[in-house]
């Protein structure tokens, strides 16, 4: 695993480079993030270390959590997550340490993973890009309705998998190889090529491509 951090999307917009070539981006504040806690193989059972996002108020957090964060003398954090990396790692990070956009450069390749939008309720045309039928002979009023889920016979049951209507959305989704564009540091701003998952405001996490293009 390669250290993360928390991201709040703000949205997308577009980039024109030294080339003349425009480029959809989706625009990323970055941090502060806040190591609030270092674990370790022998205490803990494997190295990791816990990272602290946003502001909170002191009397929105129960007593016990905010223990936690006097312990580690670090300002009460509105989200905790933790941050699985080799014990060197763990040991080169400091309780209290803000990790700044410096994680990463320009034309770097990231995965960003965040919970996509959700859509409700859908049907087979919408969910799984299902083919709307013809309206011609033999076909009634269920136009876009799936065809035939499983025969009558062998097997005589529904294969698991099998796409039909549902919840649509809501879920957790990793996008792969993103390409950083830009990075502006004095803004704390990660401009990155395309879409990523999520509604504008919502939270992202971005590390470093574990399956990098070459």
């Amino acid at each position: 695993m390669s250290m993360q951090l928390l991201c709040r999307k703000i949205g997308t917009t577009q980039l024109f480079v030294d080339s003349g070539e425009c480029i959809p981006v989706t625009v990323l504040e970055v941090g502060p993030n806040t190591v609030v806690q270092k674990k370790t193989e022998d205490k803990d059972g494997y190295s990791a270390i816990q990272v602290g996002y946003g502001e909170k108020r002191a009397n929105r957090i129960s007593k016990p959590v905010l223990g936690h964060f006097e312990k580690a003398g670090v300002a009460p954090k509105a989200k905790l997550f933790e941050c699985r990396l080799p014990a060197d790692e763990v040991e080169a990070h400091e309780v209290g340490q803000e990790l700044s956009i410096d994680l990463f450069k320009e034309g770097q390749r990231v995965d960003v993973t965040g919970t996509s939008k959700g859509r409700g309720t859908a049907g087979v045309v919408k969910r799984h890009g299902m083919k709307v039928k013809r309206k011609t002979h033999g076909t009634h009023e269920n136009t876009r309705h799936s065809g035939s889920i499983g025969a009558g016979s062998y097997p005589g049951r529904v294969w698991k998998g099998m796409g039909m209507s549902g919840r649509m959305g809501n879920e957790r989704v990793t996008q792969l190889n993103v390409e950083v564009v830009r990075v502006e540091a004095g803004k704390n701003l990660l401009f990155l090529r395309g879409a990523v998952p999520g509604h504008n405001d919502g939270l992202v996490k971005v590390r470093a491509s574990v399956k990098a293009k070459a």
